[in-house]
């Protein structure tokens, strides 16, 4: 039997042998104990008024079992949809409980902690936590000493040949997104579960560049979005900050003609007012768009000095690959499944807009910023920093756990789940009632009803939110739906307040051009005589 089932069937036993006890059919209490096969401690400590272990809470533990339970059966309920949450999705769901049972009984509302969900997972074997598509170890690791020693020797050279102050030294580079494909991240799944777990993904893996560049301080310069196509759609600027730019190529990747924009109109633009000596150093890597004749032209007449890094090593030196752009990717992932959730199955450019907003501001926080240059050796200068970690230890390989064995010995009365259940669990009660004394396991049956009823309130708070969700993202995409598009044509990137300002000059030249066509359609052309083809009769009054 299950453990679950045990303890079950144990505090049947000892349910009898207390109202035994009770009704002086038993006079001494290591008697009942005896008959009934319990413990004698235990037996003895229910009589003096200690609540069962399945009725209670221990002290450490936030949620009671019912609220343990509700969660456990949304965790799986997810898991066999395709839809498996993530650790922080649980961590939600248990505070979302918390709050509206500190709703019903006016107290203030209390949170789980951070390793509130291992726990969690501990105390129910039919869940664990894995990675949901197979971490990547294909990345060479080959780093060699003396070429990143090179490097910061370099750096420090730079730095002091120009005397360039640590306020002005950026590093900038391109990260590539797929707009509907969710990213690896921790997930909670049925314990049965074997092999990779997927997420279902939203559809759309059409591939969408976004450039940025940091501070050594912690700010940021504006991003560039980069979409696959050849025109601009005006609702792509409705929405988005004034100073972002975005700009299309053939297939969403970065060109060097839009290289050469974004440093001219973007990096250069925003960056100029803020330069506290005379030369800016921007760090970057060596990507074709970044070493054309153009982009180094335009940086020795601006006094901005190029720095190219090794090749193969952006993890180690590059302060956005180390300390960026790994939160940016989940912190974005996390949205794309948030609105997976809630019900949009195609992730497109409005959207990713939208999510990426939000990303952003998460993930290239003045900290992320810092931590990044610090711990790539340069912000404070300390290459130590780097050639300590060249030696990369390996990943363990999370173990899976045995699958829990179930069967089922003797009938044990179960909660019942459906109306069904809960009509049938009724008729056992009247039956039970009805041929036996007072010594039948009815209290337990009670309390089995009661917890019925909890656990639909319990589900009612979960798919209110999954509602809640739900509707605000359809409310999104009827706005979507709602808005009129209009292409504009421009051989360069556009930034948010331009591209806004020339959707308005087509909205009233389209606006203009209706008017007039309403006003033709108002002006009706005289009949004439299809005899003699003139005006002011018809064929039956003709002459």
């Amino acid at each position: 039997a299950t453990m679950a089932g045990n303890d079950q069937s144990k505090e049947g036993r000892i349910e009898l042998a207390v109202q035994a006890y009770k009704n002086t059919k038993i006079a001494s209490i290591r008697g009942a104990a005896r008959l009934y096969d319990v413990p004698y401690s235990t037996f003895r400590a229910r009589l003096g008024g200690r609540a069962s272990r399945l009725n209670s809470t221990t002290p450490t533990r936030k949620l009671t079992d019912r609220e343990e339970e509700v969660l456990l059966e949304w965790v799986l309920s997810m898991d066999k949809r395709g839809l498996p949450p993530r650790v922080a999705g649980v961590r939600r769901m248990a505070d979302l409980l918390l709050a509206k049972r500190a709703e019903s009984s006016s107290q203030p509302p209390i949170q789980v902690g951070d390793k509130w969900v291992r726990n969690f997972i501990t105390r129910h074997p039919e869940l664990k936590s894995k990675y949901s598509r197979r971490y990547d170890h294909q990345r060479a690791k080959m780093e060699d000493p003396e070429i990143i020693t090179k490097w910061f020797e370099l750096v420090r050279n730079t730095i002091q040949s120009y005397g360039i102050a640590e306020e002005d030294i950026y590093n900038f580079d391109e990260t590539g997104f797929q707009m509907g494909v969710i990213g690896t991240s921790k997930i909670v799944t049925s314990a049965e579960r074997y092999g990779k777990a997927f997420l279902k993904q939203p559809g759309n893996r059409e591939w969408v560049t976004v450039v940025e560049a940091v501070n050594s301080s912690g700010w940021t310069v504006p991003p560039m979005v980069i979409f696959k196509g050849k025109v601009f759609q005006s609702p792509w600027f409705r929405d988005i900050p004034e100073d972002w730019t975005i700009g299309v190529s053939t297939n969403g990747w970065i060109t060097n003609d839009l290289g050469r924009q974004w440093l001219q109109e973007v990096f250069d633009k925003y960056t100029r007012d803020r330069t506290k000596g005379k030369y800016r150093l921007l760090i970057l890597d060596g990507h074709g768009s970044h070493v054309t004749s153009e982009f180094d032209q335009y940086c020795t007449e601006n006094f901005i000095i190029p720095l190219y890094m090794p090749a193969h090593s952006s993890h180690l030196l590059q302060p956005l690959d180390v300390g960026c752009f790994a939160p940016l990717k989940r912190s974005y992932g996390s949205q794309d499944e948030a609105s997976t959730r809630a019900g949009i199955n195609h992730i497109d450019k409005l959207d990713f807009l939208r999510l990426y907003q939000i990303a952003r501001q998460e993930a290239l926080s003045m900290p992320n910023i810092q931590s990044g240059f610090r711990a790539t050796g340069l912000i404070p200068f300390d290459p130590s920093r780097v050639l300590s970690n060249l030696t990369i230890s390996g990943i363990e390989t999370p173990t899976q756990s045995s699958q829990p064995q179930s069967s089922q010995e003797t009938w044990v009365p179960e909660t019942p789940r459906t109306i069904i259940q809960l009509q049938r669990q009724t008729e056992r009660i009247k039956k039970h009632l009805s041929r036996v004394g007072p010594t039948s396991p009815t209290s337990v049956a009670i309390d089995q009803i009661k917890k019925c009823a909890e656990l639909a309130l319990y589900q009612a708070e979960i798919l209110t939110d999954q509602l809640t969700q739900m509707q605000a993202s359809a409310q999104h995409q009827k706005r979507k739906r709602q808005t009129d598009k209009s292409f504009i044509t421009s051989s360069t990137i556009l930034t948010g307040t331009e591209g806004r300002g020339r959707a308005s000059c087509q909205e009233d030249v389209v606006e203009g051009e209706s008017a007039e066509g309403r006003a033709v359609e108002k002006t009706r052309t005289p009949r004439r005589c299809s005899r003699c083809n003139q005006s002011g009769h018809t064929s039956r009054t003709c002459k």
